[in-house]
């Protein structure tokens, strides 16, 4: 760990949340001192101190430990690069049209790589009114469902989360250009145009 990095992150993280070094030392229960120490680079926080100043900062610990918080290149949201991310844990659902650094439940999420839809795994869409109304026969048991289906068009994405146990059909308004995306809780990602 470089120090006089760290503490340069520090000092520019506890001026854009608007600190002073007395204000950021109170919410650590420790003294301003000590702050001036690890923005001069001459020691670095303590391991027991990094969960708290990683709030106060709102940053990751990971991030003040590298001293580096390099922003990823822009992306525009380009929808085409959209990414899904399922939490093992939990089952959260989360997404992202860049690079990203994805976590949940303390683990660190890799982006799911969707598959071509299979005999199993496909989804019946069908044109009623404005809507597209899609349907799956896929099994909805506790251990084995479809846990969303996700509509992308060009400028925007409508997700309908599923549960166990839930019917096998959803209703999207029918967009221009989109391509539906659904998550098996067990084989993961899947496409279908």
């Amino acid at each position: 760990m470089d120090c006089a990095k760290v503490g340069e992150l520090i000092c520019r993280l506890r001026k854009e949340q608007g600190l002073t070094q007395k204000q950021l030392a109170d919410r650590l229960n420790i003294s301003d001192r000590t702050i001036s120490k690890w923005e001069r680079g001459l020691g670095c926080p303590d391991v027991s101190l990094l969960h708290e100043l990683s709030e106060a900062l709102n940053v990751n610990i990971e991030k003040i430990l590298e001293g580096d918080l390099s922003p990823n290149r822009v992306d525009g949201g380009n929808m085409k690069r959209l990414k899904f991310y399922v939490c093992p844990s939990c089952g959260n659902i989360l997404t992202a049209t860049g690079n990203a650094e994805i976590s949940c439940c303390g683990r660190k999420l890799a982006p799911l790589v969707p598959k071509p839809s299979d005999a199993e795994h496909r989804l019946k869409v069908e044109t009623v009114e404005d809507d597209y109304y899609v349907t799956f026969s896929h099994a909805m048991e506790k251990d084995h469902y479809i846990n969303f289906v996700a509509y992308v068009a060009c400028d925007r994405m409508l997700l309908v989360r599923l549960y166990p146990e839930q019917g096998g059909e959803v209703r999207f308004p029918k967009l221009y250009g989109g391509r539906f995306y659904f998550g098996c809780s067990r084989h993961g990602l899947w496409v279908s145009e």
